[in-house]
């Protein structure tokens, strides 16, 4: 029974890195996009000082269906390893259970509802390029603000944003993979599904501050991708996570500030 548990998690696990591998090298490539993500992160400037490069982009339906995928595919790539802790313990529940024929099938049903969470976020958030866009506020080809006072502001708001009791909430229902399928684990397939979206919506409230600085740094520079992905994940393995998420709320709310003030 050992065996054939870790053999469950091997084939979860698989899958779900395959998933973030692709989703990340979609992302470093920047397919159909006018450049890679490799590209533009060389090019990348200080923050509210994007390089000028000629008329945005036309935001046609399939511009804009591509880039909903662009945000998806990365918030794929950036949040799929954080989820590895409750996708683990979903599995062993679901093998020590009724449903143990079927547990890594269920398994990858629940990631599939986690990423449907996000998949949401990055409706709303393509939504938000092309209005900033529309706008004038960012440098299109290079998908970044253009002013520092707004860039700064961001920085200040996320930083505000991490100091919140919803912020806090949300970090510890991250934080508690088991205290959280106790509570909202439901049976079968569309049971799967529904706590998987059930934990997304959770990490979003946790997240969604952090991944909206992507509109600062620059949305497809590889830096910034890379770097909060690691800080999502610390934040929620870290023993001292809640605490490194209030230090982090003021280190980005000070940053923000020096970036509005600074000439």
């Amino acid at each position: 029974m050992e065996r054939l548990a870790a053999h469950d998690r091997i084939v979860v696990m698989g899958a779900a890195g395959l998933i973030a591998l692709c989703a990340a090298l979609y992302t470093v490539f920047g397919i159909g996009m006018q450049m890679t993500a490799a590209e533009m992160t060389a090019m990348a400037r200080p923050l509210g000082q994007p390089m000028q490069m000629g008329a945005p982009p036309v935001w046609t339906s399939q511009y804009a269906a591509l880039i909903f995928l662009m945000w998806w595919v990365m918030m794929i790539a950036m949040m799929t390893p954080s989820a590895a802790p409750v996708l683990l313990l979903f599995t062993a529940v679901k093998k020590s259970g009724p449903d143990a024929a079927r547990a890594a099938r269920l398994s990858l049903v629940f990631l599939s509802g986690y990423l449907l969470a996000w998949g949401g976020f990055s409706a709303i958030a393509a939504a938000l390029q092309w209005g900033v866009e529309a706008t004038g506020l960012s440098e299109g080809p290079m998908m970044t603000l253009r002013s520092r006072l707004l860039a700064g502001g961001l920085l200040a708001a996320a930083g505000l944003y991490q100091l919140t009791p919803l912020k806090q909430a949300c970090l510890e229902h991250c934080k508690s993979p088991a205290q959280f399928l106790a509570l909202h684990a439901r049976p079968g397939a569309r049971g799967a599904l529904l706590t998987g979206m059930h934990h997304g919506a959770y990490c979003l409230g946790c997240c969604w501050a952090l991944m909206a600085l992507l509109f600062a740094g620059g949305i497809m520079n590889l830096y910034w991708i890379a770097g909060l992905a690691l800080y999502v994940l610390a934040e929620k393995l870290l023993p001292g996570g809640l605490w490194f998420s209030r230090i982090t709320g003021w280190l980005l709310l000070a940053a923000g500030l020096w970036v509005m003030t600074a000439s």
